[in-house]
């Protein structure tokens, strides 16, 4: 194999790593908020949020913000409005997905302060 056929080959080897690289650890934004699968997870930090509350009956509204880090699954830092019937207010939740377990489970969720 020539060394000029190799060079295209070794570029895009060398862009995945470092794509890799960026990926793995910390929080990165995410892209599309509005995206079906981010809203559904929104919608279980709320659900999960209303078992757990004493009295709780929060109501999504929408995703103001999010962010994701890959982990043993994935964690998501959401930051979410919705309506306890009277006002609405903006909550942070993070839940941890792990879709090859089919498992979530709400690790916090708490008012933001503005």
């Amino acid at each position: 194999m020539k060394f000029e056929s190799l060079v295209p080959f070794l570029l895009v080897l060398l862009v995945s790593m470092a794509r890799n690289q960026a990926i793995a650890g910390g929080y990165h934004p995410i892209k599309n908020i509005n995206d079906p699968y981010i809203i559904g997870i929104a919608h279980f930090a709320i659900t999960e949020y209303n078992k757990r509350g004493a009295g709780a009956k929060l109501e999504f509204m929408k995703v103001i913000k999010g962010e994701l880090e890959y982990v043993q699954g994935i964690n998501y830092r959401l930051n979410l409005s919705a309506n306890d019937g009277s006002t609405s207010n903006n909550y942070e939740a993070l839940v941890l997905d792990e879709p090859v377990k089919y498992s979530r489970n709400l690790i916090s969720f708490k008012p933001l302060h503005a």
